[in-house]
């Protein structure tokens, strides 16, 4: 299975996507939800159809950038927020963007990966943050598909990728996912 653009477009094009809550997942608003200093320059990887961002700019935050590799899923977040900068929507791949960031948030991203990835999805999070920077966000605990997204994962598993470069890496269970997702999330936050 190719996770390419052509799949990845083809998920927003049909509809097929069922990670897409229609809303910020909970862990990641009530995060954001103390979150104090508005300047913050903030990524969204694999942003998708970017609920998380939409509240971000109307809690008023400006310096929120998405990249997604899908350009569907930036053309429709366009069109429902179309004060949002366009500069700031970006259509490539996660791994050759650039750029110096106080905060990634994760949501789905992870999981959507082929798992060949991780080491480098982490080397290149690590990359991305300033000094002080955090990841924070929620990856699933728990193991899922092993021929095609999501693909799930493990405490220990997530530990050997980060654990080697970040400062602080923090992996607990969710107590606030939604209901089909109860008991499966991770809220993951990480200090270089």
């Amino acid at each position: 299975m190719q996770l390419d653009k052509d799949f990845w477009n083809s998920r927003y094009a049909s509809g097929e996507m069922g990670w897409d809550i229609g809303e910020p997942s909970r862990p990641l608003k009530e995060f954001i939800d103390t979150l104090t200093d508005l300047g913050l320059r903030i990524l969204i990887p694999g942003c998708g159809s970017a609920h998380e961002a939409l509240y971000l700019w109307d809690t008023g935050f400006r310096n929120v950038h998405l990249i997604d590799i899908a350009p569907l899923a930036l053309e429709r977040f366009a069109q429902r927020v179309p004060d949002f900068p366009k500069e700031n929507l970006i259509c490539g791949d996660f791994f050759q963007h650039q750029g110096q960031y106080d905060l990634i948030l994760e949501q789905t991203f992870f999981c959507a990966l082929d798992p060949s990835l991780r080491e480098g999805y982490a080397r290149h999070i690590y990359g991305l943050l300033r000094p002080g920077g955090r990841l924070a966000g929620v990856m699933f605990g728990v193991p899922m598909n092993a021929d095609r997204p999501p693909f799930g994962g493990s405490t220990e598993e997530y530990l050997a990728y980060f654990s080697p470069l970040f400062q602080t890496v923090r992996l607990t269970p969710c107590s606030n996912s939604i209901a089909p997702r109860n008991g499966s999330e991770l809220w993951v936050e990480m200090m270089r």
